[in-house]
């Protein structure tokens, strides 16, 4: 599903707002990563700044801007 979302944004030139919890589609989809906890933005990270992002690093600045542990299994279980 994605992969058709991602032709039409493309062919078409749209602003788009993509909402998840998966790290990996935040990381690779898009040109910014904002990242909210108990409804604050904590992270803005830009295009360049996100080529070189991976799960874990993501993880780690959140545990160090929100001073708050990363629990959530699914997420620590899919990372590689």
């Amino acid at each position: 599903m994605l992969a058709i979302t991602e032709r039409v944004v493309t062919t078409h030139g749209l602003t788009t707002l993509m909402v998840t919890h998966n790290m990996e589609q935040a990381i690779r989809y898009g040109t910014r990563l904002i990242m909210m906890h108990r409804g604050r933005i904590i992270l803005d990270v830009g295009q360049d700044e996100k080529r070189r992002l991976t799960v874990r690093d993501l993880i780690a600045r959140f545990v160090a801007t929100s001073g708050d542990s990363f629990d959530d299994d699914r997420v620590l279980l899919a990372t590689p």
